[in-house]
């Protein structure tokens, strides 16, 4: 059974989006907790604008944070571009119901773990994303910021049957020592895992990729939330994480839910696990919750739902208060995905299960 997972860079042209509205949130946060906060950003070339929603005390200074962001990973356009922005504030209509410490919207949110690796994560979107962090840190000056990554692993048979990496390079660079450098990464990644090393490799199969960035592709807030989860593994609700604060429950059911997977995972009661959250706007528990243990349940699913209600508060504020929500920097959920880093609260593992 061959299953892919993909992965792309910080420099992909959607990561940098991503970065800008998380880095216009971060910033909101640091000076005011309470920040309401809805921000998407588009590039193409040297020209960004971004647009949504921003009640806070605190008033950003866009230009500087997205230059910030270029800075480090488009250094040629981020002293020359273009910016438009779009910002206006909260709908009365939607901050009426987030006053109430209701949900800011309805929508079914899901989170999902697996014990197949110690990420409690798919060892192909392991394997993808690994790969991925060895291009980013800035060993081989050969290559340039906009990657991607994916990885074709047959579960049957255990192994890895397709390994692929396509990345930007300098006009200088031969496509002999790129695919040197991205089949020594490949192989090392294996061998950390015990896997098998006669993959098939594809490295660049177009043959050049000098171009990259936003002058390559546009770019969208949102549009990599497969590679911001589980790399296909499980359901996504539909909703991106990026440029939203933790009122929206886009953002803080999907972590907790998350939290709620590994924690069944912990407690014992399953090898797979994949929650689902369901809201309605104003509202602040949650209408429904669906647990699917892929049939490696040591519980029945009706059990698992009771002990999830009884130590969890899934209210909006209950998720944020018990995550600490409000004091993330998110800045370092956008790039590489949201569940990635171990010490980030809904992945830290030396927390107690539940309240």
């Amino acid at each position: 059974m061959l299953f892919s997972s993909e992965q792309v860079s910080a420099g992909h042209p959607d990561k940098l989006c991503d970065q800008i509205s998380d880095a216009i949130l971060s910033d909101c946060l640091s000076h005011d907790h309470q920040s309401r906060v809805a921000v998407e950003t588009l590039i193409k070339d040297n020209h960004v604008t971004v647009a949504g929603e921003i009640t806070s005390d605190h008033e950003p200074d866009v230009h500087e944070l997205v230059r910030r962001v270029l800075a480090v990973r488009e250094p040629e356009i981020s002293n020359d571009f273009d910016l438009t922005v779009h910002i206006s504030k909260q709908s009365a209509d939607i901050a009426q119901g987030v006053d109430k410490k209701g949900a800011g919207d309805q929508g079914m949110m899901f989170g999902y773990a697996t014990d197949e690796t110690h990420k409690m994560l798919p060892i192909p979107f392991v394997l993808a994303t690994e790969a991925i962090q060895s291009l980013q840190q800035g060993e081989y000056p050969l290559l340039l910021p906009d990657a991607k990554s994916q990885v074709t692993y047959d579960y049957r048979k255990r192994r890895i049957d397709t390994f692929l990496i396509s990345t930007q390079h300098t006009e200088q660079a031969k496509l002999t020592d790129v695919r040197e450098i991205c089949s020594h990464i490949m192989w090392k990644i294996a061998d950390a895992y015990g896997l098998n090393n006669d993959f098939r490799i594809l490295v660049n199969p177009t043959g050049r990729f000098v171009t990259g960035g936003s002058f390559a592709d546009s770019g969208v807030t949102g549009r990599k939330i497969i590679a911001d989860t589980y790399g296909g593994a499980a359901h996504h609700g539909g909703g991106a994480f990026s440029g939203k604060d933790p009122t929206k429950v886009d953002r803080s059911a999907a972590y907790m839910a998350r939290r709620i997977a590994k924690d069944v995972i912990r407690a014992g009661l399953a090898h797979r696990c994949e929650i689902q959250l369901s809201y309605a706007i104003g509202v602040e528990e949650p209408v429904g919750i669906y647990v699917n243990t892929f049939h490696t349940g040591k519980a029945p699913a009706g059990y698992i739902v009771k002990w999830i209600r009884k130590r969890y508060d899934l209210t909006p504020e209950g998720m944020i208060d018990f995550l600490g929500l409000r004091n993330v920097d998110y800045n370092y959920t956008s790039s590489l995905g949201h569940f990635w880093r171990q010490w980030l609260p809904w992945e830290d593992e030396s927390r107690p299960y539940g309240k």
